[in-house]
């Protein structure tokens, strides 16, 4: 259990770069005399990096293995995660928060792999069920943490932030079993990276998986990067109460996160994402026409994301280890390939479509719908039965891909 638990503090890393911060928006906007849009593009200097380099991470752990890659990968976060706690300017904090992102998706990307190096079967579901609970508390808990912190400084938030990578990066060499031997390293170059990324992105069904995964997430993760409008200025809570958000959110992923795993072995995976798909297009319509006819209400435009979150979570297990075992020889790459498409996405929502939607509780809603038909129309061209519902069906064209 403990290296369950190791395995959820390496995945929860990006979530803490990410929310711990939110609730200190105001302040540090007006501490750096900048505006609240470059503030707000700090997420954009953090994101971007990060899904630049989980390109890189997973092949990088196929070649030198899993502990050193995290090691490597905690160490660059740590130093940016200083250099941000020091910050008197805002480009500064943008210096920080792209070293933050270049190193903070070690953690993420190699703690999925080892999910499938360690586990097989309904077994990986379940532990991977598991992880995302334990991870979905990081979102609920960080803010708090944030708001705590702001009472001392906001630079404390990003000294938190590099104690926390320290302890994860402590906890992953003391706990964590090499699975990468090296008898099945495969050597790293650009060309050999570039060759199996051309592999895994030439396979239609993992893109398709791996697009469809991102897109639900970023259903959700619109009213992450625009908390600091929903919450504050539209929902009129104060930079502290952000856990009003976060909690109700959280405990929904957790919530679809235990069916998940209460799922795997009993429900076909064909069924499960049929249940999770007419959850969330359930929720996101109902969540549209009551931004669209009805005043804002504080418990019901919060709790249609934290129900959303419950279908969204179903599903993300399924369609993860799917996606993964596309391709099992160079599965940290595929995972790498994963956390890329869906952190682009990310990025994408931060810099171009949240500024866009920001303005009201209904952009948001309708943002969540048009995300949401963009899952559903992807997943409609996926054969489930070959894909979801028999993976074991790929372990061939799989095996002749990876050769």
């Amino acid at each position: 259990m403990m290296r369950v638990f190791v395995l959820a503090s390496l995945a929860a890393l990006a979530p803490f770069a990410i929310d711990t911060y939110l609730p200190a928006f105001h302040v540090m906007t007006n501490d750096l005399e900048t505006t609240p849009h470059a503030i707000q593009q700090s997420l954009t200097f953090y994101l971007f990096p990060y899904a630049l380099m989980t390109l890189f991470h997973g092949a990088i752990s196929d070649a030198i293995g899993r502990i050193d890659t995290i090691k490597i990968g905690l160490g660059i976060f740590i130093s940016g995660s200083l250099i941000a706690a020091f910050a008197n300017s805002v480009e500064m904090l943008w210096l920080g928060r792209i070293l933050q992102g270049l190193g903070g998706g070690a953690g993420n990307v190699v703690a999925r792999a080892m999910v499938r190096d360690l586990f097989q079967g309904p077994e990986a579901q379940r532990v991977m069920a598991t992880i995302q609970m334990l991870f979905g508390i990081a979102p609920a808990v960080a803010p708090m943490i944030g708001g705590l912190l702001l009472g001392v400084h906001w630079h404390s938030i990003f000294i938190f932030l590099a104690v926390y990578a320290s302890i994860s990066l402590f906890a992953a060499m003391k706990y964590l079993p090499e699975t990468m031997p090296q008898s099945k390293r495969v050597s790293f170059s650009l060309t050999a990276v570039t060759n199996r990324y051309k592999t895994i992105f030439s396979d239609k069904e993992f893109l398709l998986l791996v697009i469809a995964l991102g897109a639900n997430f970023s259903g959700f993760f619109l009213y992450v990067l625009s908390s600091p409008i929903f919450i504050v200025d539209h929902l009129g809570f104060t930079s502290t109460q952000f856990g009003y958000l976060f909690i109700p959110t959280v405990t929904g992923m957790i919530f679809g996160s235990y069916l998940s795993k209460k799922a795997a072995g009993n429900l076909s995976h064909k069924k499960t994402i049929k249940i999770a798909y007419i959850w969330m297009g359930l929720i996101t319509i109902l969540n549209v026409i009551f931004c669209a006819f009805f005043e804002i209400n504080r418990p019901i435009n919060i709790g249609f994301v934290a129900l959303y979150n419950i279908g969204m979570s179903l599903a993300m297990p399924v369609l993860s280890i799917a996606a993964l075992d596309r391709f099992e020889k160079i599965r940290g790459t595929a995972s790498s390939g994963q956390a890329f498409i869906q952190m682009l996405l990310s990025t994408v929502s931060a810099g171009l479509i949240v500024p866009f939607l920001w303005f009201s509780p209904l952009g948001l809603s309708l943002g969540m719908l048009g995300y949401y038909i963009l899952s559903i129309l992807i997943i409609s061209q996926i054969k489930s039965e070959e894909v979801v519902e028999k993976v074991k069906k790929t372990k061939k064209n799989s095996q002749k891909n990876n050769d």
